[in-house]
């Protein structure tokens, strides 16, 4: 896998950070009003599917229950954390018990934070790390209302998930959902995720990969990087990353879902992707929603 130039990491940085700021802003907007652009498009965006209507919670609670929550998880939560961002359920693969310390890389509003901080109860810690700030205002005050309706504590830090604001050696249970696969430094993402964990700890991932690569015009797509596919690398890339920091696989399974909402989806960003697919193929020929348990191991 050839490293990204540094100055483009920059920009591709910058770019993601631009677009969810704006949907964090925009989130609480009403159905008449304009949803988010993408920076250098005409197209309204939302990475993994395009920005709509956030007031409807009711549309983000089907479509999170097509790829794998349960209608219990997604019961009660505040209004506006789900943001229609996941590609997966990392919470269902993390099999997280009561008292674990679980960390999310890019939890955008707060909505796996919650859905963890459920399953590890009052004696456990769940905390969020994104580096958009306006993402992070919008958790922490989500975070006011899930304590009033549950009585759980979470907590919100700004920062890069490619230099974690984490103490080595502190989490029990790291989980992302649809996020790595935006980050241009992925090698130095799974360094970090390798740092923070303690030993036995675990990550439980779900987000994009490639089956093979993509056609140049499509991994050079704006709209493709937004919508989670052209920053995706391939499915034995991903695994060598996680093998190089020193963890160690314990499952991997591709999972067809969120393909499947790409393909039938008339949303404009899903549209524009599918315009770059070669005449013959389909989304299923290049990309998949990847299901990640890796461990860290135990000292002896």
């Amino acid at each position: 896998m050839t490293d990204i130039p540094k100055n483009k990491t920059e920009a591709i940085r910058q770019t993601v950070m631009e677009i969810y700021e704006q949907i964090a802003l925009s989130s609480h907007k009403s159905d008449q009003q304009e949803p988010t652009v993408i920076p250098g498009t005409n197209k309204k965006s939302g990475c993994c599917k395009a920005a709509k209507s956030y007031s409807d919670e009711r549309k983000e609670s089907s479509f999170a229950q097509k790829i794998g929550y349960t209608e219990g998880e997604l019961t009660d939560l505040p209004l506006g954390a789900n943001l229609g961002l996941s590609c997966g359920n990392p919470t269902a693969i993390a099999s997280l018990k009561e008292g674990e310390t679980v960390l999310d890389l890019g939890c955008g509003g707060g909505f796996d934070v919650f859905v963890a901080a459920r399953k590890v109860g009052p004696r456990g810690k769940c905390i969020g790390v994104d580096m958009t700030a306006a993402m992070i205002h919008k958790a922490r005050q989500n975070a006011v209302s899930f304590e009033t309706r549950t009585g759980l504590k979470t907590e919100f830090r700004l920062g890069e998930i490619e230099h974690l604001p984490v103490a080595d050696g502190s989490i029990d249970v790291i989980i992302s959902n649809c996020v790595i696969n935006l980050s241009p430094e992925k090698q130095q993402v799974w360094s970090e995720v390798a740092r923070v964990l303690k030993p036995g700890g675990r990550v439980c991932v779900s987000d994009i990969a490639l089956l093979k690569p993509l056609p140049d015009n499509l991994r050079g797509s704006m709209s493709a990087l937004v919508g989670c596919v052209a920053g995706a690398v391939l499915v034995e890339d991903t695994l060598q990353m996680v093998e190089r920091a020193g963890l160690v696989m314990e499952s991997v399974e591709k999972k067809s879902a969120f393909i499947n909402e790409m393909e039938t989806s008339e949303d404009p960003l899903s549209t524009e992707i599918m315009k770059d697919i070669p005449v013959g193929s389909n989304p299923h020929d290049f990309v998949t929603s990847l299901g990640l348990v890796a461990r860290k191991l135990a000292v002896h």
